[in-house]
């Protein structure tokens, strides 16, 4: 009622408040949902005040979104919709119910940018998503999206020939965090947000402002193979491979490293030779960071230019594709890189360097970059994370080995080592039923 302003409140309130307390008991109490929807209708039914109306509706709009009433209660909900036909919310409101049916209930209440939406007298919400090659698009994302549909649907239109591999990633405050493929997109991001602000309190009663920005990116690179997918490869390959390699992650011979600035020059300037004399002052663009300063700038420009030469006439596509294929041949190639403190293998440095790609756990000496061993996911038993920790058990429990290790990012390497153990157990099970069948 103080929603819809029939019960006059003395406060201001941040936009969410009052339909978070109007909706979080329903979300955890069953029985309480069909008692929400019912007072939203009582409260349209007869109801003469036009703002007190349109708040209803408005109301109507996002309880459709969160949640379906029983089978009990749902036809009299859809006999009230056709009766009010005339009201432009009621068909949409009709789809929102449609949708709650079929992909079942939020876990969250509406989160701020679903109430502004239809505060402001709009059913759509356009998100923007942002991409590894410095490019954005917007999307319609909807109360029942979840991340599955919305990497599908980013997918198409950019031409990929799969979603596999990809995921939605927010990034909020300092964390960057992928969307679990089965959660609804805004319970997730609402979730993420509750979370971010428990573990920051207000400073004088001011809640900090959290926004956060969407990425689409490719995380398991198991199938990746250069030269499949020539969009994936332009915009999401190319441009996440690049900064690893700058980094100094990878171990490479120094004829690679000419051929690959080289490669990254054409991509920067295609056939355009006139920033050749800039190249000493862009080596940190073109090399990785721990080999500048093997050579001096000149005789870095000077091979750099003879290996550009060599490529001559290639263009911006084909030198992106170039380099993919040059990486491609490393074990590290694909990888995501941890530098972690690591306290319980003496014969290994104490700053490791940890891959985690689609041939499991590899440890890397991180002034050799030489791959100390790697523990294939089959041999994986159990794992841990913290926020100052990532604990792995390799072996049997009983007679297993354990690494433990101080970092920030465990979440980041449990969430990845999760994502590929699961990708790895559905494909062996896909294999298993595909047999059976053959059989």
């Amino acid at each position: 009622m103080k929603y819809m302003g029939d019960y006059p409140s003395k406060r201001t309130r941040s936009v969410n408040e009052l339909t978070d307390q109007i909706f979080e008991g329903a979300l955890k109490a069953e029985p309480l949902k069909d008692e929400i929807y019912c007072q939203i209708l009582k409260q349209l039914t007869e109801n003469h005040v036009k703002y007190s109306e349109e708040k209803g509706w408005e109301l109507l709009w996002l309880c459709t979104g969160l949640f379906p009433p029983s089978n009990v209660l749902l036809p009299h909900v859809q006999r009230f919709l056709q009766s009010k036909k005339h009201h432009p919310l009621s068909l949409d409101c009709m789809q929102r119910l449609q949708k709650a049916l079929r992909n079942g209930s939020r876990k969250y209440p509406p989160h701020l940018v679903e109430v502004e939406a239809i505060q402001h007298k709009t059913t759509q919400i356009f998100h923007k998503v942002y991409f590894p090659d410095d490019t954005d698009e917007a999307f319609e994302v909807e109360s029942s999206t979840k991340a599955k549909d919305f990497c599908l649907n980013i997918s198409s239109r950019l031409l990929l020939k799969t979603p596999d591999g990809f995921s939605l990633f927010v990034k909020i405050s300092d964390k960057v965090i992928s969307v679990p493929e089965g959660d609804f997109f805004f319970d997730f991001v609402r979730h993420l947000t509750d979370w971010i602000k428990k573990a920051r309190p207000a400073k004088d009663g001011i809640v900090p402002s959290l926004t956060y920005q969407v990425f689409f990116m490719k995380k398991l690179w198991t199938n990746t193979i250069p030269g499949k997918d020539s969009f994936a490869d332009s915009i999401f390959h190319y441009y996440q491979e690049l900064p690893k390699y700058l980094r100094g992650y990878h171990k490479c011979s120094r004829e690679e490293v000419f051929q690959l600035a080289a490669l990254i020059y054409r991509v920067k300037f295609e056939d355009d030779k006139s920033y050749f004399p800039s190249i000493p002052k862009m080596l940190k663009e073109l090399i990785p960071q721990d080999l500048i300063r093997q050579l001096s700038p000149d005789d870095w420009k000077r091979s750099i230019v003879a290996y550009f030469n060599k490529q001559a006439g290639k263009s911006r596509e084909e030198a992106k594709l170039m380099f993919l294929k040059i990486i491609f041949k490393w074990a590290t190639f694909g990888s995501a890189f941890f530098e972690v403190k690591q306290t319980t293998e003496p014969n290994f440095p104490e700053i490791l360097l940890i891959a985690i790609n689609k041939h499991g756990v590899s440890l890397i000496d991180p002034k050799t970059k030489d791959i100390l061993t790697t523990h294939p996911f089959t041999k994986i038993s159990n794992w841990s994370s913290g926020n100052t920790y990532f604990h792995i058990t390799i072996g049997n429990l009983v007679r297993g080995s354990k690494l433990l290790c101080e970092t920030s990012l465990g979440y980041k390497m449990d969430d990845l080592l999760t994502s590929y153990i699961s990708q790895m157990l559905t494909t062996m099970s896909k294999q298993r039923s595909s047999r059976g069948h053959s059989r």
